[in-house]
């Protein structure tokens, strides 16, 4: 819980810093059940389940890591009581995009989220430079050829496609490569000036404001 190392958290169990259940605990090898006992360090209540996931709204200009030299990251957003967990991201935004990120405690679930094999659809919300042609935007649902990120070519498609204004679509696809929906829309002639992923999975963003974020259950992802 980002108290210290173990030898440092054994010290603060010696000083009497961490109380259990209102009462100091100087046993440093005591079994605790995290849904029962309440944990006390330095007059700080510590929040721990077995997983813990939250929905964020990932806003324009944070990137979708734990820490980073040059950048604002997501994390960053992430206040008590949930400050001390060391999460892992589950789906991946560019820094100029933004909407729903999954970040959990579980590598099982990131690996069931991102692994291209589970096909979990991910929907955006995408806004192009220039005036739709909505028979130019049915070509997504054809396969159609660009780069991943090693600038390596493959085929991919869109499973859904719709135009909902002169220069705005919805697109879902079950795979995230790098940059893909940018690139799948400048392949068909589009310039994407605003990228915002509204779904993954069931889990819809709902009204979720930029920063904001919620606690979920697994159920409500898969």
């Amino acid at each position: 819980m980002k108290f210290g190392s173990r030898k440092e958290v054994q010290d603060l169990i010696k000083s009497g810093a961490v109380l259990v259940d209102g009462k100091v605990e100087l046993k440093k090898d005591r079994k605790l059940n995290p849904a029962l006992n309440k944990v006390v360090v330095f007059d700080e209540e510590l929040y721990y389940q077995d997983e813990i996931i939250l929905a964020i709204n990932k806003p324009i200009g944070y990137l979708s890591a734990n820490v980073d030299a040059f950048h604002s990251v997501v994390v960053d957003l992430i206040g008590a009581p949930y400050h001390r967990i060391d999460f892992k991201i589950a789906g991946r935004l560019d820094l100029d995009s933004e909407g729903l990120l999954i970040l959990t405690t579980s590598g099982k679930t990131v690996h069931d989220i991102t692994n291209p094999n589970k096909k979990i659809i991910k929907t955006y919300d995408v806004t192009t430079e220039e005036i739709i042609d909505e028979e130019m935007l049915l070509r997504l649902l054809e396969p159609i050829r660009i780069l991943d990120g090693n600038s390596e070519p493959y085929l991919t498609k869109a499973l859904n496609i719709s135009k909902t204004s002169e220069n705005t679509a919805l697109i879902s696809l079950d795979e995230g490569k790098f940059h893909q929906v940018k690139r799948m829309f400048r392949a068909i002639g589009y310039e994407v000036i605003s990228l915002k992923r509204i779904q993954i999975g069931k889990y819809h963003l709902g009204n979720l404001e930029p920063g904001e974020y919620v606690e979920i259950k697994k159920d409500d992802i898969l």
